[in-house]
């Protein structure tokens, strides 16, 4: 197949969407790109990239459109958005190849798809989605609107719009079904579920070698939704002796989690580590005795399985869970986790617990035995193949 792939978000962006689309071209598949210059994560575009409009990166072909670089403020991020609405649809009015289908992958904002949307319409192809994120239920989560405001309004008739005008929608979390259907008021649509692929890394480092005997890793967004305040909160109720819980990476909570590490004096319990890319971050992993995956089970977005679960399983070690919905369903089912509730206290409970598992390397290879099975980007990227395919008949 000929396929246009359109993402705001591309190499050398870490979005799993590059190796989507290179695993695509793997399949045999001619994969064209359009996205913008990168810039998520830099604050600025990247200096190499400021005059980039076309390349190829491992067979896949790239156009790149200009794009207000995303900054911390609200403002900026907003500037961003709209910026690539604007520039992907100047794109597409004028572009003349031809394609069998177009994949848009939504990640923030759902606007990001509609350049899709117009190619697909000109040129008369079926325009797929591959829904990684809930538009407008992401900005209620992120508390970035209240649901009552104007400005939800707004943003409900301009998703539901989106989305309605999507020829077929594959999402990547069962929960994503009831949103659509119950809150969107979307029923006219099959909705697959294709889970997110991982992150894969470059190239491997060499897994820490801990001076502690007991080690648990959190990596990721350091946000209220991710409940590590909570999992802070949790080690000062940990009984185990000679205990870390490791923190890695970035987000809203991560000057007032450094302040209450201090403050409760848990600087011999919680370490934060540093933001790493998934290269450096995967060293921690492998030696872990397990990794935290944590999510507020509120709202929709709260019964998803965040990505990192899925990626963790990769790598053999139990996990601690703190989330419901999805993530309870799909990990109870590997038969490799510990769960605990919304409680420090619970949680503390199930640290112990992880600790002091004999089985702990049997769940370990039951988290990589079923990621194996289910999970990997070459099986993932089939299905998303399969519903192509059926789209484009």
């Amino acid at each position: 197949m000929r396929i246009l792939l359109v993402s705001q978000y591309y190499y050398p962006e870490r979005f799993s969407v590059t190796d989507i689309a290179e695993t695509l071209v793997k399949l045999g598949h001619e994969v064209t790109v359009l996205t913008g210059r990168p810039n998520y994560g830099y604050q600025c575009i990247l200096e190499d990239y400021k005059h980039v409009k076309y390349e190829e990166i491992n067979g896949v072909k790239i156009h790149r459109v200009s794009v207000v670089p995303r900054k911390y403020s609200r403002i900026s991020i907003i500037r961003n958005y709209l910026s690539f609405h604007r520039t992907g649809k100047r794109f597409v009015r004028h572009f003349k190849e031809e394609f069998d289908v177009v994949l848009s992958i939504s990640l923030s904002p759902v606007i990001s798809i509609s350049p899709a949307l117009l190619f697909a319409k000109k040129h008369n192809v079926p325009c797929v989605l591959y829904c990684q994120d809930l538009w407008p239920e992401s900005t209620l989560v992120t508390h970035a609107v209240k649901k009552n405001s104007l400005m939800y309004k707004i943003l409900y008739k301009w998703s539901k719009s989106i989305y309605e005008r999507c020829d077929r929608i594959v999402i990547s979390s069962p929960s994503f079904k009831e949103y659509f259907e119950k809150e969107l008021n979307i029923k006219d649509k099959v909705f697959n579920v294709v889970n997110q692929p991982i992150l894969n890394s470059t190239k491997h480092s060499e897994p820490i070698v801990y001076q502690n005997k007991h080690n648990l890793v959190y990596a990721g967004n350091i946000g209220k939704i991710q409940l590590t305040d909570l999992l802070v909160e949790a080690m000062k109720f940990v009984k185990t002796p000679e205990i870390k819980l490791h923190l890695m990476g970035m987000g809203s909570e991560l000057a007032q989690i450094k302040e209450k590490i201090e403050k409760d004096n848990l600087q011999d319990k919680v370490i934060y580590e540093g933001a790493f890319p998934i290269e450096k971050a995967e060293a921690y992993y492998i030696n872990a005795d397990a990794l935290v995956v944590s999510l507020k089970n509120e709202g929709y977005v709260g019964r998803t399985i965040p990505n990192k679960a899925i990626q963790y399983m990769k790598y053999g070690r139990p996990l601690l869970v703190v989330a419901g919905g999805d993530s309870r369903e799909i990990l109870s089912k590997a038969k490799g986790s510990v769960f605990a509730s919304e409680d420090p206290k619970d949680i503390a409970r199930a640290i112990d617990e992880l600790c002091q598992l004999k089985e702990k390397d049997l769940y370990g290879l039951n988290n990589k035995k079923y990621f194996e099975e289910n999970f990997t980007t070459e099986k993932l990227t089939q299905l998303l193949v399969d519903e192509l395919t059926s789209a484009k008949k």
